[in-house]
């Protein structure tokens, strides 16, 4: 009998799935993480994509066996990617497959920053009708920003901000012939040059704390801090006191460190900010129909004994 590798994933995929998987596989769903720590070991392909009980970064590392171990998710935070690299495991994520979901969210907080939409819908809840555009009102034609991590994410983000007349420079980890690109040593000297700075880049050993206490001192005063990427991509104790000195205009923060963030943190009562509970992916309908394409088409790779996309490299951590 030939070899049918056995794919492990949630219960509630099944009958979305089952249905695409090409012949020679066997299937066991999940449903519970006493069922997906029951199963993970017998996997050779783990797809652990149940975020009830931190099932999607549990599992994993009881899939000793397994060959490849798929996620939908970007951030290699949850996962134990140390232990993927000592087995010699395959992990592919969720990196740019959902490009468009995120920059419409970074978008949003750049305009959410630019009019005051936060003090807006403040002063809807007090049913206080101001008369004047909100304190800090800002037009986006003829504005500067800088979109740290100009990868999928980040392109698609400055493709949207051009859109409003805004002028865009991309960092990325080299330069290019493109004078709208810059190289990730050179963007510290030209950050008093921007009204927004916006965080895309993956987080590593390399950008992690990238935005710190002289970081946001050389801003623009009044510049605005836009960060859907990680929380830990910024110093929070300095981003907090730049926001209560006045030097930092504002900051729209999908992420924070840690996640949830705590009751009483001093995130959530600084001065121009506005947290949105790390959201931006998951505003959205479409990605287990992108997860499952991507997963597929990663699938017949595999069978045939070829390379598959969106591979993590481990060792530099994204």
């Amino acid at each position: 009998m030939a070899h049918k590798p056995l794919i492990v994933f949630p219960e509630r995929y099944r009958a979305q799935l089952e249905a695409l998987l090409p012949e020679g596989v066997s299937v066991k769903g999940f449903s519970t993480l006493a069922e997906a720590m029951a199963l993970a070991p017998e996997a050779e392909i783990g797809w652990f994509d149940e975020f009830a009980d931190g099932i999607y970064a549990k599992a994993p590392a009881a899939a000793v066996n397994a060959k490849w171990i798929n996620s939908v998710v970007v951030g290699l935070d949850a996962f134990p990617t140390a232990l993927f690299a000592e087995r010699g495991q395959i992990f592919t994520n969720g990196a740019g497959m959902m490009p468009d979901v995120i920059a419409d969210y970074a978008v949003m907080g750049a305009l959410t920053l630019a009019k005051r939409l936060d003090k807006v819908v403040r002063a809807h809840d007090r049913q206080d009708w101001l008369t004047g555009a909100a304190p800090g009102d800002f037009e986006m034609l003829g504005a500067k920003a800088l979109v740290i991590g100009y990868g999928a994410i980040g392109r698609e983000i400055g493709k949207r901000l051009k859109a409003f007349g805004t002028e865009v420079t991309g960092v990325r980890r080299s330069a290019d012939n493109n004078p709208d690109i810059i190289g990730a040593d050179d963007w510290r000297a030209r950050l008093g040059d921007y009204d927004f700075v916006i965080l895309a880049t993956p987080s590593t050993a390399d950008t992690r704390a990238m935005i710190g206490a002289e970081e946001l001192a050389a801003m623009k005063p009044g510049a605005r801090l836009v960060n859907i990427a990680r929380g830990e991509l910024v110093d929070q104790d300095a981003l907090v006191a730049a926001l209560e000195s006045g030097h930092l205009g504002s900051a729209f923060l999908d992420v924070t460190t840690p996640e949830p963030l705590p009751a009483g943190h001093p995130l959530w009562s600084a001065p121009n900010s506005l947290v949105t509970m790390h959201l931006s992916g998951r505003s959205q309908n479409t990605a287990f129909r992108r997860g499952a394409e991507r997963f597929l088409k990663n699938l017949r790779h595999y069978l045939a004994g070829e390379p598959l996309e969106h591979v993590v490299d481990l060792g530099r951590g994204y």
